[in-house]
């Protein structure tokens, strides 16, 4: 199998890189990080004319009907730039539109830069459980009421319209375990960020990013505001999270090869004892190992790219968690040691070291950490193939 990327994707690679070189360095994006908005109109305006927004959506709705593979090496590019616009959470909420269906005008608003999109899907009890939903919504005549929570909604703040996971006020709340088990209880809807009851509380993460905790008080939604179809909230849910869980896994690349880059390059220029230190052998194993665990991680994400559209449903949850799980890991590993290794400097915000592992850490908790997707992969039937094995079912 090639697992080669095609003339077409290294171009469109290539043409991002030069962008990020030339308008969105170390210095550009610190300068926008403390900007009131915490994003760039510019920078907007240019993903939009690089094609990135299109990229995603099918050719009906004006864009590229680009697959998996065709965005990784995309992500790759911005996880090196550190992009801080809302990128991800656009392509993210892109995905619920076209997996529901019937929303062509809603993606071709995306494909043409003009409408941003944030998920409201994680609550403080869910932590990595999006099937653990306490937002209500509550039928009435024309559409549902809906009341409730979410934190940590990327980009909340800055996106024109939500994507917004509830529980149906007629069903049990989900427990702990969440998942197939949710699937009646659940439904997915795409309203407006600036509806009359919506509260966002909007601040900056560790890494240069914004999220906002919002808040629903009666808010009132149509039912044609209503993505799923009744009783299949779960599966549209889950099949999204796993294509988002992929996109961060491609982006958590981009930044790994980045900091992997610097810390060599750090180890060939910092000298101790009248030579780089890069001559010790000790260094040399510890600059091995990060390479390593990169393309470990590198293989498995390609993994899910290819997995991540299969109709099968089992193969893309394996393959997804198994990519998320790995990354996860080696991302640990990876900023750890290029911090390390950079000494003291490596926690200094002077240095794109430092983001880069900040941005690492917050990839790793979103949409499931690294025990999250282990378990995840664990639980999938066929996991244990022998019937006699006493840990079937675990």
């Amino acid at each position: 199998m090639d697992f080669n990327f095609n003339s077409e994707q290294l171009q469109l690679a290539e043409s991002v890189r030069r962008w990020s070189d030339k308008h969105y360095g170390f210095a550009a994006r610190k300068a926008i990080i403390a900007s009131k908005e915490g994003i760039s109109a510019q920078a907007w305006a240019d993903l939009c004319e690089l094609g990135l927004l299109a990229l995603p959506v099918p050719e009906a709705q004006g864009g590229f009907n680009g697959s998996a593979v065709d965005m990784m090496p995309v992500m790759q590019e911005l996880g090196r730039a550190l992009l801080v616009e809302p990128y991800f959470a656009t392509v993210f909420g892109a995905r619920f539109l076209q997996l529901a269906g019937s929303q062509e005008g809603l993606l071709e608003r995306v494909a043409g830069g003009q409408l941003r999109l944030a998920c409201a899907l994680g609550e403080r009890q869910s932590r990595h459980d999006l099937g653990a939903i306490a937002s209500t919504a509550r039928a009435v005549d024309g559409g549902y009421v809906l009341d409730g929570s979410k934190t940590m909604v990327l980009h909340g703040a800055q996106a024109d319209m939500l994507i917004v996971s509830a529980r149906l006020a007629d069903a049990a709340p989900a427990g702990a375990a969440g998942g197939v088990a949710a699937a009646p209880a659940m439904a997915l809807f795409v309203l407006e960020a600036g509806a009359a009851g919506i509260r966002r509380d909007d601040y900056r993460t560790i890494d240069g990013m914004r999220a906002a905790d919002i808040h629903f008080e009666q808010v009132a939604v149509a039912a044609e505001a209503r993505l799923d179809a009744p009783g299949l909230g779960w599966i549209l849910l889950d099949a999204a999270s796993d294509y988002g869980a992929a996109l961060l896994c491609f982006e958590a690349l981009g930044a790994m090869d980045a900091l992997f880059a610097a810390t060599l390059e750090y180890l060939k220029t910092r000298k101790q004892f009248g030579v780089p230190i890069g001559k010790f052998q000790v260094l040399q194993h510890r600059i091995a190992d990060m390479h390593i665990e990169i393309e470990q991680a590198r293989s498995l994400a390609m993994l899910a790219a290819v997995n991540v559209d299969a109709p099968d449903p089992l193969l893309r949850r394996r393959a997804v968690s198994a990519a998320k799980a790995r990354i996860g890991a080696a991302l640990t590993l990876v900023g750890q040691q290029a911090v390390q290794l950079h000494g003291g400097m490596g926690v200094s915000a002077e240095l794109p070291a430092a983001h880069h592992f900040k941005r690492l850490t917050m990839i790793g908790l979103s949409l499931g950490d690294t025990d999250h997707h282990l378990a995840r992969f664990i639980g999938q039937n066929g996991f244990f193939p022998d019937a006699e094995d006493d840990r079937v079912g675990v």
